[in-house]
């Protein structure tokens, strides 16, 4: 999982930024120091910044008319930092140094493209004719010959790196159209060149890479909006001069239909890159953002959105991103995690260090596994334990052990047993209540009923399940077929009770249960057993299924107040209101929804199974919600009474979400503008209503400042007038 962090402004760039930097960003390099950047402006400064105080700790300038021409580096051995201006004049000085004109100088006959510094190798120059040499090398005779590699080809990027003891510097060309790589091994003094494969209709635009076991892997950044990897050996035994590298797709930078035209990239670690480009999707304004991809599941991990625009740059060092964003330089922290499918898709969740016993999917073992999976989970759970527990427990443990070491093979053993013998036996070994690994028995035990109930069709331990459900402290990932079971069979009773009690229901579940909930006849309903804790504090309904209001309205809005708003036509009847003031489900029903409401849920799962609901359920839905709505609004305190009623804010959160789904659909269906239009008044009159309430809090505060100053021991009559 990767995911950008806080970010913040190391410096301005334009002609106020104090820096020295009105000219643009040339190149950012790392300093001495890990908290420290060197920053080459396009023009004659150089400026060393601390970055965790965005301050500068140094600045230095080469005269008027002299211009550096390539990205000043520092010498990670001696502390030392070097510049080239003028493409061929070299300085070097330390921290110390102010005045450039004093400092070391020394002209070089050729034209310098680049200067890379390598921790442990020292710093490496590479001439715009192809030829490399170490600093070392170089200052013994500044005026030697430089050999020229290439001919009539240009340099488009270049990078160096330390295999062992071995410095490798690789750099590319272009020439008509055509681009080559050359790898320089400098203590070998090899030097191999090789071809990028063609690909018609583009071309790379930009290029990083890294190396690893004898292997440099060169990424290319293509016009065509894709990233494509280029495997070059160090070891090459052959005398050919030229070879061709061909190439494979790493990543495609499309999602959702929108193309992300990268300028510049770097890698983050095996599995992510970042890349920074403009984000265009058909029809609408390209937007300039910062993006990390997973290339191992070719997905978008995040992005931000940059409004002021970019030089197209991009640098990355210690976890942090750093590019000009408007007339600032930003840096962006960033965090990469260890790459796994449920980080790619948003799924993994944080977490601390896992429990002693972690449990398996029983659903995908066999029989024996069953068994051989639970004596390997007891056997972990007793090894994590200390040698003093152990010790203080030893007699404990040796007089449990064999009981729960039977527990998966006396499951297997009950494979065939009579449907009377077969529950017996699980509740007794349910009763054993200390035994170690007890939540992992009852996976195991649920697991045997539902096998059960998968090979015998007609066997379907209703109550033994809700009293397992009831009484322990279960999750859906311990048993994440029962709820499956009771949605094939129709058990809204335990689908409620799963509902409240499991933390952890995919919203594919919850949607699910959902949908059975609302297609179930209320004539059905009546007729089966459900927990009406949450509704019967709220909802009356008589015999007659008319509700008998008892509620006293207490915050401010009444539908008598407001008939100017409240104009359409009301009945009693329990099922055919629309207008929130009367419940449009029966209690049974409303208790179910209740439950779905206390699921917890993440709205980028939930939405698109929401948007299969069929359109007079979700209708019905947005009428009950509104009703609920309407019912908490009429409390102070935006209560709702009873036990495991839903909250304001549940309600409000499921509306949205059920709008988001599905208003185009409620927009076009006649039996909902009604109930549209009433939600779209009620929502009017409360805006109005707390308008007001806000109007008077200034004189109401007076009043009670008034009040305090005046402590009037004998009786008065005041009169206060509000204006």
């Amino acid at each position: 999982m990767a995911a950008l962090c806080e970010s913040f402004t190391l410096c301005g760039l334009g002609p106020s930024g104090g820096v020295g930097l009105g000219g643009g960003l040339l190149a950012l390099e790392p300093g001495p120091d890990p908290d420290h950047v060197l920053l080459t402006d396009r023009g004659r400064t150089a400026t060393l910044f601390k970055v965790s105080d965005q301050k500068p700790l140094g600045c230095w300038s080469v005269k008027h008319g002299q211009i550096i021409t390539c990205p000043v580096v520092c010498n990670f051995e001696t502390h030392e930092y070097i510049a080239v201006h003028d493409d061929k004049v070299l300085r070097i000085w330390k921290n110390k140094d102010i005045n450039l004109d004093k400092v070391f100088k020394a002209t070089l006959s050729a034209d310098v493209y680049r200067i890379h510094s390598l921790p442990n190798g020292g710093p490496v120059v590479l001439f715009k004719g192809g030829g490399v040499r170490t600093l070392d090398v170089l200052l013994e005779a500044p005026q030697q010959e430089i050999e020229n590699i290439i001919t009539d080809e240009v340099i488009k990027w270049s990078e160096a790196f330390m295999e062992g003891q071995q410095p490798v510097l690789i750099f590319t060309t272009e020439k008509d159209g055509e681009f080559f790589v050359y790898v320089q091994k400098l203590k070998m003094n090899g030097l191999h060149k090789y071809k990028l494969e063609q690909q018609e209709l583009s071309k790379p635009l930009n290029f990083t890479a890294h190396i690893k076991n004898q292997t440099i892997t060169l990424l290319c950044l293509y016009s065509n909006d894709s990233v494509y990897k280029f495997l070059i050996p160090l070891q090459q035994n052959t005398e050919e001069e030229e070879q061709i590298l061909s190439k494979s797709l790493l990543l495609n930078l499309s999602v959702s239909g929108s193309v992300l035209k990268g300028t510049s990239f770097v890698v983050l670690d095996k599995d992510h890159i970042a890349v920074l480009g403009s984000l265009a999707a058909s029809g609408e304004e390209s937007k300039e953002c910062l993006t990390i991809w997973n290339t191992k599941f070719q997905t978008l991990q995040t992005s931000k959105e940059l409004p002021l625009g970019t030089s197209g740059q991009l640098w990355c060092y210690e976890e942090k991103f750093f590019f000009t964003h408007g007339k600032v330089l930003t840096v962006i922290m960033y965090k990469c995690e260890t790459s796994s499918l449920a980080a790619a898709v948003g799924k993994l969740k944080d977490s601390q260090a896992p429990e002693v016993s972690s449990f398996v999917n029983w659903n995908t073992l066999g029989d024996e596994e069953l068994v051989v999976s639970f004596q390997s989970q007891q056997s972990v759970a007793l090894k994590s334990e200390s040698k003093m527990t152990l010790r203080s427990k030893r007699t404990t443990v040796a007089k449990v052990q064999p009981d729960t070491l039977s527990v998966g093979q006396l499951l297997l053993n009950l494979k065939d047993a009579s449907t009377t013998a077969f529950e017996d036996e699980l509740r007794q070994l349910m009763s054993k209540a200390q035994m170690p690994d007890f939540q992992a028995t009852i996976g195991c035990v649920i697991t045997a009923l539902i096998n059960r109930c998968k090979t015998n069709p007609k066997y379907y331990p209703r109550n033994f399940l809700l009293q397992i459900v009831q009484t322990r402290d279960l999750s859906y990932s311990l048993c994440p077929d029962l709820m499956a079971v009771a949605l094939e069979k129709k058990d809204v009773h335990l689908l409620q009770i799963c509902l409240q009690r499991f933390p952890d229901i995919p919203e594919e579940i919850t949607y699910a249960c959902l949908k059975v909930f609302l297609s179930i006849s209320e004539a059905y309903l009546q007729r089966i057993d459900v927990n009406l804790e949450s509704v019967i504090c709220y909802i009356d309904i008589e015999f007659n299924n008319k509700e008998v209001k008892t509620e006293i309205v207490e915050n401010g809005f009444n539908a008598e107040l407001e008939q100017d708003i409240w104009d359409t036509n009301t009945t009693k009847e329990t099922h055919l209101t629309a207008d929130g003031e009367f419940c449009p489900v029966g209690p049974q029903k409303a208790a179910l929804l209740n439950a779905v409401l206390h699921s917890a849920y993440s709205e980028t799962f939930l939405l698109p199974h929401l948007k299969n609901l069929p359109a007079q359920q979700a209708v019905l839905f947005l009428r009950y919600l509104y009703y609920l709505y309407v019912k908490c609004s009429e409390k102070i305190n935006t209560t709702l009474p009873g036990i495991c009623s839903p909250t304001i804010n549940q309600v409000m959160d499921w509306m949205c979400l059920l709008l988001d789904a599905h208003f185009t659909v409620m927009v076009m269906l006649p039996e909902a503008k009604e109930l549209l239009s009433n939600l779209h008044k009620f929502v009017r009159a409360q805006v109005r209503f707390y308008s007001e309430l806000n109007k008077i809090e200034g004189s109401l505060r007076e009043l009670q400042r008034l009040h305090h100053q005046k402590d009037s021991q004998t009786y008065s009559i005041e009169v206060l007038e509000l204006i």
